[in-house]
Order: structure tokens, then C-alpha cells, then sequence
């Protein structure tokens, strides 16, 4: 990739792998302006009658044209060729990646649990690695969301993925990504994330083949774009901060060999060939944009004086829906952080939530099921179904000595939505899933004393 600073823009990172500096441009929603070679960009207008040093100019919307400003998602991007440049497309087989909820299956409302996912080949790349665990709503109605995991043994090289249905957040979990998309790279490691607009190009790189497959979870959001929760009465500052956010400069390959371009559309899959490379967008400027965060920089909010509070305070990015303050779609995250409660039980409390539930873990243990949940796991709890700590957590917590406390080297994370999540085939079949995930929750007595 060719990729240059962008005067006054951007922080430097080296990539070691391709030998060449990764710069990133800070801010969520802003409007960034980047050029890969100076010149590129037009001044005073979006598309003038002829693109200097013979660009062609296109726009990608993100949003409808009249939606509010302060919604409004769009990017003019500046290329050698325009997107429409492509072969023929011809249909293209990914069986274990489904899109919405399949509202024939018939499920308990019951707690479920896999054991880290695997696939019987691991030398797959991003797109044949994905497997569908849940999901809910639908492309086409453009609400809800489905959750992912992807195990991939090599890199995505001459080939490019495009998803029409909706954004995809990242989750790494094992093994370290560098993201090329159409306005430039992102290397996320586990404890980052990435989002990627719906309808931006990119393809996936394993930083490090030699170490095995890379693996991690990837929430495909159907509805509005993730943005920023409100802070409300916790103030200016706090949870991630806008900051914190890093987006491309631009970049682009040189034209090359040709590439086969698959897309997502309307829950299908489709390919096409490509004579060169479509990441050849020269310079850019808007707010819609990929953008990687390092979790490490979550501000957590919690409770110096008693009780549990509710887990909204560990929201990072939220989808909203049609319903004031109950989200489509919510990506929280349980990082390590300080216990200092007094006369209070301390691991999440037994509850039945309203919300749907599927939970991931990146490393470390989670405090409410040291045991049973692991790195590259999953649990589901949907809407109404009791959960909470196992009989271990419990009893432990019940007895300890409340002293200040720190819960260190952990990372687990939940996709929550106001929309049941319906497992499919493949998760419900999967001799990984655990059919005794309840039994952990059995030996809890009844000690009432009248």
C-alpha cells in the first residue's frame, strides 16, 4: 500500500510486516480529510468537472441524503477507478454465514454455552471462516443484529468483501489483523476493535500466519450505525471517549494482478473478478469511515459505595431503535477494572433482563463463571431467561472479605439487543455447545430461615 501522512492529521504507528508507517486520524463521526498524494483532494467543491491528476470522484452514503445532519453518514472518496468498474456477478457459497433469525426453529427459553468454536479447516480465510452462532431481525427490514465467529488460517490476498447487509464490528480474540479498506488500513490486536461500514471494501491479513489460525467475533449490525452512547448524569467524560477512536489515512495499491470481489447482499453471497485492485482510493474526506479502539482506554464508571450497578455503564457503542433508550443493538464490554463495594455481593447479580444477551470472552475469566466460561466461548441468555452466577461464584462471593479488590488480565464483552437472538442449525448442533450449561446453577440451596 502506498499510504502518506496527511499534513496536520493522523498518528503514527510502524508496521512491521509490510515495512512501511501506519498513521491514524483520531475522532468518532468527525469530518476527516486525508490524501494520499498531495493534490488529490479537491478544494471548495465535492466534485468538480475534472478530479485532479485524473481521479474519479464518488460518493458513498451511509444514510438516506435527507437524513438529519447530525445523523447523516457520507464519504467522497477520490480513485483511479470508480467501483462500478467490475465483472459480471455469479453466485457465491458460504452456507454457515446467515443473515437474520430463522423463525422456524423452536427454542427453549433456556441459557446456552458453547466452548471455544473450531472448524474442521482452519487454512480458510476471513469470509469461509465465518460461522453464524445467533442472530436476529433481518437485512432487508434493516434491523437487529447476528453474532459471529471467524477462524481464519490465512491471509485474504488478490480478494476483496464488500457487506451490503450491514456494519460489522470486529472482536479479535487470537491472533492479530491488518484490515485494508478502501481508505486506508487498520492493525487491531485482541483487546481492539474494529467497525467497518456497510458497503465499504476491505480485506483481512493474519499479522503472523506462522502463529496458527486467528479467531474472534464479529457483530454484523443490521440497523442504525453504531455510535457513541449518551453519558447523561455521568457528564462530559467518561466510558470511550470520542478521542480514543483511530481512522485511516488514505492509502492505495498499486493496480497489479486482479481480484475477486465477494459481496453480501440481501443475505446472499455473491463474486465478481475485478481487473485490478479495488483499494485505490487516493484521497477522502467525510465521516463515514472504518475506525479500530483499543478498549484498554475505556474510562469504567462504577459504584465506591454499594451495589451492583446496572452493566449500561460499560456500553462502548450503541445501535439505537425506534424506541427511546432501548437499543437495537449495544456492545459492552467488562475490562479490567477495581471492586470496592461495601456490604455488597459483588459479581452480577440473578437477573431476567428484558434485553437479549450473547456474551464473548477475549481473555482472562469472567467473575461470574470462572469455570465454565472460556477464552473464545459464547454464552446466549435471551430476553427473560433467568441467569447469573454459578454455585462457585456465588458461594465465593457470599463469603469473602470485602476489601478493595482488582479484577486484572480480562476481557469479556456482550452484543445485547432489544431483539430475541435465534441460534442456527449449525450452534445448536454443535457438539461444542454445552447441554449442561444449566447443571452449574443446580446446587444452589434454598437457606431461607424463618
Amino acid at each position: 500500500m502506498t499510504q502518506e501522512r496527511d499534513p496536520g492529521t493522523g498518528a503514527g504507528t510502524t508496521d512491521q510486516s509490510q515495512g512501511v508507517v501506519l498513521r491514524y486520524q483520531s475522532g468518532f463521526g468527525n469530518e476527516f480529510a486525508t490524501e494520499a498524494v498531495a493534490g488529490a483532494l479537491p478544494q471548495g467543491r465535492n466534485s468538480p468537472q475534472n478530479v485532479s491528476l485524473g481521479l474519479y470522484a464518488e460518493l458513498l452514503s451511509g444514510t438516506a441524503f435527507t437524513a438529519p445532519r447530525h445523523d447523516n453518514r457520507r464519504s467522497w472518496l477520490y480513485r483511479r477507478q470508480p467501483s462500478v468498474v467490475a465483472g459480471r456477478y455469479q453466485h457465491y457459497s458460504q452456507p454457515h454465514w446467515t443473515t437474520g433469525g430463522d423463525p422456524t426453529i423452536e427454542l427453549a427459553p433456556e441459557p446456552m454455552r458453547w466452548a471455544p468454536l473450531t472448524i474442521d479447516n482452519p487454512e480458510v480465510d476471513f469470509i469461509d471462516g465465518m460461522r453464524t452462532v445467533a442472530a436476529n431481525g433481518g437485512a432487508d427490514a434493516q434491523y437487529g443484529v447476528a453474532a459471529h465467529v471467524y477462524i481464519a488460517g490465512r491471509s485474504m490476498r488478490r480478494r476483496a468483501f464488500v457487506n451490503a447487509d450491514g456494519e460489522m464490528l470486529i472482536v479479535p480474540q487470537q491472533g492479530g489483523l491488518r484490515i485494508t479498506t478502501e481508505m486506508g488500513v487498520l492493525e487491531v490486536q485482541p483487546r481492539e476493535i474494529a467497525v467497518i461500514p456497510r458497503g465499504v471494501v476491505f480485506k483481512v491479513a493474519l499479522l503472523d500466519e506462522s502463529h496458527g489460525p486467528a479467531r474472534g467475533y464479529i457483530c454484523e449490525n443490521y440497523g442504525a450505525h453504531l455510535r457513541l452512547p449518551e453519558l447523561g448524569p455521568i457528564g462530559s467524560n467518561g466510558l470511550a471517549n470520542a478521542r480514543d477512536f483511530l481512522a485511516p489515512v488514505a492509502a492505495f495499491e498499486e493496480a497489479g494482478e486482479g481480484y475477486e470481489l465477494v459481496k453480501k447482499y440481501a443475505g446472499r453471497f455473491w463474486h465478481a473478478p475485478l481487473k485490478s485492485s479495488p483499494f485505490n482510493v487516493v484521497a477522502w474526506h467525510g465521516n463515514l469511515t472504518p475506525v479500530k479502539y483499543d478498549t484498554a482506554h475505556f474510562m469504567t464508571i462504577g459504584s465506591i459505595s454499594y451495589d451492583h450497578p446496572d452493566p449500561s455503564i460499560f456500553t462502548v457503542l450503541t445501535s439505537p431503535s425506534d424506541t427511546h433508550g432501548t437499543a437495537n443493538c449495544d456492545f459492552v464490554i467488562f475490562p479490567p477494572r477495581w471492586l470496592v463495594m461495601e456490604d455488597t455481593f459483588r459479581p452480577p447479580w440473578y437477573h431476567r433482563n428484558f434485553m437479549s444477551e450473547f456474551m464473548g470472552l477475549v481473555y482472562g475469566e469472567y467473575d461470574a463463571k470462572p469455570g465454565g466460561f472460556k477464552p473464545g466461548g459464547a454464552s446466549l441468555h435471551n430476553s427473560m431467561v433467568p441467569h447469573g452466577p454459578d454455585e462457585e461464584s456465588y458461594a465465593k462471593a457470599t463469603s469473602a472479605k470485602l476489601a478493595p479488590q482488582k479484577l486484572d488480565n480480562t476481557l469479556a464483552f456482550m452484543f445485547e439487543s432489544r431483539y430475541r437472538f435465534i441460534p442456527t442449525t449449525f450452534a445448536l448442533k454443535s457438539p461444542l455447545r454445552d447441554v449442561d450449561y444449566a447443571d452449574c446453577w443446580a446446587g444452589l440451596q434454598d437457606h431461607f430461615k424463618a
